[in-house]
């Protein structure tokens, strides 16, 4: 028998707050094309890594 893992949305807390990361990257990326800030790619880059992995955890640990 495998035990499989149960997905479950994330709370609203949680989406909410990737959403603004995610939002936040993305002003990153413009300010580092319009060459305003410098090396806001990497910021970013990593921004999104952040919200990203914060919403894989809200959906894979709110059923625990």
């Amino acid at each position: 028998m495998e035990a499989f893992m149960r997905l479950t949305p994330p709370t609203q807390y949680v989406f909410y707050a990737s959403v603004v990361l995610g939002v936040a990257a993305l002003v990153l990326y413009g300010l580092g094309v319009l060459g305003l800030m410098d090396a806001a790619h990497h910021f970013a880059f990593w921004t999104a890594i952040v919200a990203w992995l914060g919403l894989i955890v809200g959906v894979a640990a709110r059923g625990i």
